[in-house]
């Protein structure tokens, strides 16, 4: 607990920031994969759609009947896969960040492989012309620039565009018991976020399909036919323990945390633990060390690794200065309903150069370039926030139109 007081002791003094940030305890129920059904789980309800139709699936590690991957699942129920579309980090969940998926041959099934991250990111016709019916399961984290809402989003295209079904097995959203961040502005629109949504938004992705249908967020107002196949037992109070990482570099339930809040560093110098065995965990810079006030420096040090999740990881070699936040994530911010800024804030307040702290990318993460500007003028925390509230009240009644299961409020 030590290094935890240390970095709010250094952010309340590096920032002015009032104690009144504090943790607000909650009392939600921690879920396993053991204590509901996903999607994938109701086979009695999907099954019969599937039966002598050519399907594709969109899936990756996280889709698991029980311990058995979804597609040998329905490959020893009979149904008859035809080919499988990956999304970022591939097939089997290997594959770092921002590098391109190849499209290769499934060594287990035999099954073709399509890579739906690379250069084409929506299956084509071509890909769809012996498709009756296509599934999608992945394992989302509620997180606006985590890619699998947009490749969710190409697929529901692809699937309108050339008249195929789609089903949607749906899982639980672990960051699904709140909202908070600023609203995608459209200018900053791409695959790091593609609608009018907040960072964290507080929806399973089988309510955020919908939620796609509904609004007419596909090209040209088009309409997937589309059907949610619903958890049993969830609610989004729940807090939900992943029973596998969703990608390479959340590896347990405080990366997952943690990421809406260290996602937005992905834009900046600062590095985020990737090459390290705390990615999303850890955050730090080489001169940080140099820039604090004393009595405030960074208590904690990390080298980055070329590692199969981070092959050329930002820092390679070198020696970063910063903060370990892996007890704060696992201990702390499943109890929150809020993403942290003070972070960010206090390190941006102790940069020496701050005109190279932020890159092209902050913007698309933060979906506007009204944050950066935020942090460059000196607002508080408390003032940023104040500046999302109108955005937020407005998502959330489109929101609760597509809405599933009991929402947390």
């Amino acid at each position: 607990m030590r290094k935890l007081f240390i970095l709010i002791t250094f952010i309340a003094v590096s920032t002015s920031y009032s104690s009144s940030q504090g943790i607000t305890r909650v009392n939600n129920i921690t879920k396993t994969i053991n204590d509901l059904k996903v999607g994938a789980d109701r086979t009695e309800i999907y099954i019969p759609l599937l039966k002598d139709k050519s399907v594709a699936v969109v899936t990756n590690q996280s889709s698991t009947i029980k311990k058995t991957h979804l597609v040998d699942s329905l490959l020893s129920l009979g149904v008859k896969i035809k080919k499988v579309f990956c999304p970022e980090h591939g097939f089997r969940g290997i594959v770092e960040a921002g590098a391109k998926v190849k499209t290769y041959k499934d060594a287990k099934t035999d099954l073709p492989i399509i890579s739906l991250y690379g250069k084409n990111k929506k299956p084509t016709a071509a890909d769809l012309k012996d498709i009756d019916i296509v599934v999608f399961d992945i394992q989302d984290v509620g997180v606006r620039f985590y890619t699998y809402i947009s490749t969710l989003h190409y697929v529901m295209e692809a699937c309108a565009e050339n008249n195929k079904p789609l089903i949607v097995l749906d899982r639980p959203n672990p960051n699904g018991y709140y909202i908070d961040g600023p609203v995608m502005e459209d200018a900053y629109k791409s695959f790091l976020g593609m609608h009018n949504v907040p960072i964290v938004y507080g929806m399973t992705i089988g309510e955020y399909a919908q939620m796609i249908n509904g609004e007419s967020w596909l090209k040209g107002g088009i309409k997937c036919n589309l059907k949610v196949i619903p958890l049993d037992g969830y609610s989004h109070s729940d807090f939900y323990e992943l029973p596998i990482r969703p990608s390479p570099n959340l590896p347990n339930m405080a990366s997952v945390y943690l990421y809406p809040s260290l996602g937005l560093f992905e834009g900046t110098v600062v590095s985020v633990g990737r090459g390290t065995d705390l990615p999303f965990q850890v955050i730090g810079h080489p001169t940080l060390q140099k820039a604090f006030p004393k009595g405030s420096k960074p208590d904690y040090k990390f080298s980055p690794k070329p590692k199969p999740s981070a092959m050329d990881p930002k820092y390679n070699g070198e020696v970063c200065y910063g903060y370990n936040l892996s007890e704060f994530g696992a201990e702390y911010m499943k109890n929150t309903k809020k993403i942290y800024l003070f972070w960010l804030i206090g390190i941006y307040q102790n940069t020496p150069d701050k005109s190279t702290f932020f890159d092209e990318n902050f913007n698309y993460h933060a979906g506007n370039a009204t944050l950066q500007q935020q942090i460059k003028d000196g607002m508080s925390e408390e003032e940023i926030r104040k500046s999302w509230k109108s955005g937020i009240e407005k998502f959330k009644i489109i929101r609760k139109k597509y809405l599933l299961y009991t929402d947390f409020e």
